[in-house]
């Protein structure tokens, strides 16, 4: 007798069970129907998207997602998170009687593609729309719900017109501080033209300036423009890069490469001139507060006052919060790349300098060179870091202290940065520990200014540490015209800047951290910029009618790159090499007809497309205009709880607060300003989801060993028989911990991935995968089919006829708790009440009545939509759940129509009493007084007191 195989024969009894074959038939059956049909096609107002009138007329909702990078490697189970609960949550809103607009595109130029075409020869284009198509096909098999009409990619010429659009937009405006707003450029020279605004640096009037003359003065205004700047230039990429992309050791992000301060000139854009706007708009955006500090601290609001230190019959400029410690600056210190450093070098040191402060040099010359290539190799974080050690080296000159008159030395020292304040600072040590303990190191004086209040008295060579508490009073700061003497830390900075103002040597101001956005990269995939330059050099920016700028067509795709550690290199971009495209004649419509240009060979950073492309999905075919404003006031107006417009959710990595997201905000505004669009903030609600991790095996010599092939015996782990290590870590190809979504698909069905992803834990909080567990989705979506199909025939078992108390109590109480769940993005604990309803109705053990199966397929339909647009069908509708209303729970089941009431005497519980939710206190203190083991407990004593916690706790305190 032949024996014969269990799941053959479960196959056998159970032809309709549901499977891992039989969630891939489905699946992919209702992909095709959803695509074919436009199920997930949101209507615009207007336009070539506009649609179904009543569906338009609905309240909107526009979800977003973090705009992927197409890898080459595909996606990992990490990948999606994000993405599938954007699409429960989408899902969610159209059934609760919104039009919601979801979508994705991809943020397809940047340094991966151009590395891959460096390598391979393969163009950039080719690699990465093969990584797109890929990407998509894994997308898809997920079940997305995203309105692919509006997909697109910031490598197609159509959307990057409009990117390279607003550069020229933001190219030709400036910020008129006085409005508070960018305006055109055109209406700054309108100002300069008639002398209704003098033309700074010069007596001669506007229109006496050459063009050279009038483009250096606008070059000072416009929100981009191209300066001579220290930047972070990294030799191993052949490019320089933004602070945010600087790690905090002093390399690059890509490629862990040394990177140093040189001077190049590059774009830039004065994003600057928005930090009060960006500070005070995050009030109110409906983001996480981590992110908000974030941005609060990147942008570094701080008042305080400019100060004017006399040197050599000019001056040097200090930003200090503290301008009431000026009597106790006892020297100054620039930094090392601050442009007055060799205007002030003299050729020999000063009679008398002392020793320690040459750094054992011969000139001052040599000593700030040697200390400039030093500090060069430094990031800004490792220069700020608090050392041990001060280093620094005095340049030969003197400044003169305005409030007393004292002769004070200038130094160069690293720990002062041009990007912040003015490059310069007055050195107070006996207030601030890293002048205190630069004093030290220089042997220079550092005078008492306040009144120490720890005992320490006012000797300051007895001390071990400055002494800054803002509660002391001030003492030795006075002149024969002011004295502080006595103050308090407030009233003497309100003092000092008051007499600054009256001689002119200062003014109270407020000072930013933000620094300009370096807006070049020294690569060839990217956007190129749409700006030419004339035989004198000055920059134009091309009509729309020449937009796009497309990428030429490059024999070498590679950056000019050096040895990493040469910091004594120039960039040499792929742009440049291509003659043919960099020398043109063009008539820019000016009235001076066609002439000579050379473009830009710099391309724009991968930042640029990411900068607007929400409002591309709201109109992605437009060729006319950026977006149609109705179209955009539609989506993203300004609303009741929404004061600054926006995308009603964005979901992505906290990675982002400072880059991406701060760019976005800083694009929005101008745009807004310009009034192309109505928002002035781009997103309203931000969720950043946590990662999925997983564990990393190690062997001996900390090689990352396949996870898959691990075995675990007796809480050791083993491959190939060697013990290895486990660490919880990232995910990746590279760790060989990667787990892909199409593996999990074939094994249980994309629903089931859905739901593990979602069940897995809070969205916010990382957590590990684990294959293992992926089995209890599946077996809950297995009986959810059972409870509503046959196995063994697939035919309907729901029944007509009414439900019990019970499951109607569990029904709503469900759709009362999956409806706040999915509305709080708190998807694990819908999913759990969900599992406990198909529980409940599992265990009850009879078929379902239709009025109880038709709301559980649709509470369960933005979760697993594949399934349940199956059950849907088979209960015998021919609509798609997709636009149907969620389930309302009825009130009268949500209630309990009893709880358990705990009586305790003498704080130990002695009865349980089962009373009405709405009981009051009077009649539960009645109802458990009356109780016979309440009585019996109490024993004829006395009552001294009775606390009452209606419904749920009764305490008696006998007498």
């Amino acid at each position: 007798m032949s024996e014969t195989n269990p799941a053959v024969a479960a196959e056998v009894a159970a032809p309709h069970r549901y499977t891992a074959a039989m969630a891939a038939d489905i699946e992919a059956r209702w992909q095709d129907f959803w695509d074919a049909e436009g199920t997930y096609a949101a209507p615009n107002p207007t336009g070539d998207l506009a649609g179904d009138a009543a569906l338009a007329a609905r309240p909107k909702k526009f979800v977003m997602d973090m705009f992927p990078y197409p890898s080459g490697a595909g996606l990992h189970v990490g990948h999606p998170l994000g993405y599938i609960a954007t699409d429960v949550f989408a899902r969610f809103q159209r059934m609760t009687g919104h039009n919601v607009l979801h979508t994705l595109g991809f943020d397809a130029f940047g340094l991966p593609a151009e590395q891959y075409a460096v390598q391979t020869g393969t163009h950039p284009r080719v690699s990465t729309e093969a990584n797109i198509e890929n990407m998509k096909s894994q997308l898809r098999r997920l079940g997305l719900g995203h309105d692919k009409r509006r997909s697109f990619a910031t490598i197609d010429p159509d959307y990057y017109k409009w990117t390279q659009w607003i550069f020229v937009q933001i190219f030709n405006s400036w910020y008129d501080d006085e409005a508070n707003q960018a305006r055109p450029i055109s209406e700054l020279i309108a100002l300069f033209e008639s002398g209704e605004r003098p033309v700074p640096g010069h007596t001669r009037a506007w229109g006496e300036l050459s063009a050279a003359e009038r483009a250096d003065v606008l070059g000072e205004y416009r929100l981009a423009y191209a300066s001579d700047a220290p930047v972070n230039w990294c030799p191993g990429l052949g490019t320089v890069l933004a602070n945010e992309e600087v790690t905090a050791d002093g390399r690059s992000e890509r490629g862990n490469y040394p990177v140093f301060k040189a001077k190049l000139r590059q774009w830039n854009m004065r994003i600057t001139a928005y930090a009060d706007r960006l500070l005070d708009d995050l009030e109110a955006l409906d983001w996480p507060e981590a992110i908000k500090l974030q941005q609060r601290n990147w942008i570094g609001r701080s008042e305080g006052a400019r100060v004017d230190f006399p040197i050599d019959g000019e001056r040097i400029t200090v930003f200090t919060t503290r301008p009431d410690t000026l009597f106790g600056a006892s020297y100054m210190v620039l930094a090392p790349e601050h442009p007055l450093v060799e205007k002030f070098t003299p050729d020999a040191w000063p009679e008398g300098t002392h020793e320690v402060w040459t750094g054992g040099h011969a000139s001052p010359a040599e000593a700030v060179a040697a200390y400039r290539a030093q500090a060069a190799s430094k990031s800004d974080v490792e220069r700020q870091a608090e050392a041990k050690d001060k280093t620094g080296v005095f340049i030969g000159a003197y400044a003169t202290n305005p409030v007393n008159g004292d002769r004070i030395p200038v130094f160069i020292a690293d720990y002062v940065l041009m990007g912040y304040g003015t490059g310069a600072i007055m050195a107070v040590p006996a207030g601030d520990q890293r002048d205190f303990e630069f004093a030290r190191a220089f042997e220079l004086p550092i005078p008492c200014i306040v009144e120490p209040t720890d005992g320490r008295g006012t000797d300051t060579s007895t001390w071990e540490q400055a002494f800054s508490a803002h509660d002391a009073e001030l003492i030795n700061s006075s002149n024969a015209e002011i004295s502080l003497d006595g103050l308090g830390v407030a009233d003497a900075k309100a003092r000092i800047t008051q007499w600054l103002e009256s001689k002119g040597i200062g003014e109270g101001t407020v000072n930013f951290r933000l620094r300009d956005w370096l807006f070049s990269r020294q690569r060839y995939w990217g956007e190129p910029f749409p700006i030419v330059y004339d035989e004198e050099g000055i920059a134009h920016s091309l009509p729309e009618s020449m937009l796009p700028l497309e990428l030429p067509e490059v024999e070498d795709y590679s950056p000019r790159t050096f040895d990493p550690d040469d910091a004594d290199t120039q960039p040499e971009t792929p742009l440049s090499r291509n003659e043919d495209w960099v020398e043109v004649t063009l008539d820019l419509g000016d009235g001076r007809g066609p002439r000579a240009y050379r473009r830009e060979t710099n391309t724009m950073p991968n930042w640029a497309g990411s900068c607007w492309y929400e409002l591309r999905y709201l109109d992605p075919h437009n060729d006319q205009k950026l977006v149609d404003p109705e179209i955009e006031q539609y989506w993203m107006g300004p609303r009741e709880g929404q004061p600054h417009g926006g995308v009603d959710l964005y979901v992505g990595g906290a990675e982002h607060a400072v880059l991406h997201l701060l760019y976005a905000r800083f694009w929005s505004k101008v745009l807004f300003d310009l009034g192309h669009v109505s928002s002035v903030e781009p997103f309203h609600k931000l969720f950043n989801q946590g990662m999925i991790q997983a564990y990393v095996y190690r062997d001996s010599r900390g090689i990352a060993v396949p996870a898959a092939e691990v075995e675990e015996r007796d809480g050791a782990y083993y491959y190939q028989g060697e013990k290895v290590s486990r660490l919880l870590g990232k995910m990746g190809k590279s760790l060989k911990n990667a787990v892909t979504p199409d593996e999990i698909c074939t094994e249980y069905g994309a629903d089931t991935l859905r739901l593990y992803e979602m069940a897995m834990g809070p969205l916010d909080v990382s957590r590990p995968w684990d294959t293992r567990a992926v089995v209890g989705q599946f077996r809950l979506l297995q009986r959810l089919w059972r409870n509503i199909v046959d196995e063994a025939t697939g035919e309907l078992t729901v029944v007509d006829a009414e439900a019990d108390e019970d499951t109607l109590r569990a029904l709503h109480k469900a759709i009362d708790g999956v409806r706040q769940d999915l509305e709080g993005l708190r998807f694990n604990t819908a999913i759990a009440k969900v599992t406990e309803l198909n529980n409940h109705l599992t265990k009850a053990g009879r078929a379902l009545p239709r009025s109880v199966a038709e709301p559980l397929v649709l509470l369960v339909a933005p979760l697993a939509p594949h399934i349940a647009e199956e059950l849907w069908r088979k209960l015998g509708h021919t609509d798609s759940v997709v636009h149907r209303d969620f389930p309302v729970a009825d009130p009268a089941y949500v209630v309990d129509e009893t709880v358990t009431c705990v009586v305790q005497v003498k704080g130990k519980v002695k009865a349980r009493l089962e009373v009405s939710p709405s009981i009051s206190d009077d009649e539960l203190e009645k109802v458990a007084l009356a109780d016979d083991k309440v009585v019996a407990a109490l024993d004829g004593a006395g009552i001294r007191k009775v606390i009452v916690r209606a419904p749920k706790l009764v305490n008696i305190v006998p007498a």
